[in-house]
């Protein structure tokens, strides 16, 4: 089991060194580190606050990135914990692949009609309703 879980990290360690590097971006900002199961955790700081701001397109709560998630704030992540943590076990499954995946179903999506992000496998995935039919009007 143990060589299973480190496979896991292995395959996704790209992006977790991207989001360790994003994560130390935040500290350096004001921000705080914190590792939960497995996981770094990073929010607040002059970035969570800048985060905040981003246009509609842009805007997120909190991102996953590896093995890594930033957040606005910490009470935000442990909001959308259990959310993230799908997105990380995707990143453990496709590894290099997901991110290109991931664009790749937002695009099918939208030339469906569609949103691409809510309607995304990824993140349909990630909500827990994968049966549901993308609904283009919601």
């Amino acid at each position: 089991m143990k060589a299973v879980r480190a496979l896991a990290y292995a395959w996704a360690a790209p992006y977790s060194a991207v989001g360790a590097m994003l994560a130390l971006a935040v500290v350096l900002s004001g921000g705080r580190a914190r590792m939960h199961r497995g996981v770094l955790e990073c929010a607040g700081g002059a970035l969570g606050r800048a985060f905040s701001h981003l246009p509609a397109p842009l805007a997120f709560s909190a991102i996953t990135v590896g093995h890594v998630v930033l957040g606005l704030d910490h009470a935000t992540l442990a909001a959308v914990r259990e959310h993230e943590r799908v997105h990380v076990g995707q990143y453990e499954r496709w590894g290099p692949l997901f991110v290109p995946a991931y664009l790749v179903a937002g695009l099918i999506e939208l030339l469906r009609g569609r949103r691409a992000y809510r309607d995304n496998y990824f993140e349909r995935q990630a909500y827990g309703d994968t049966d549901r039919p993308a609904d283009p009007a919601a």
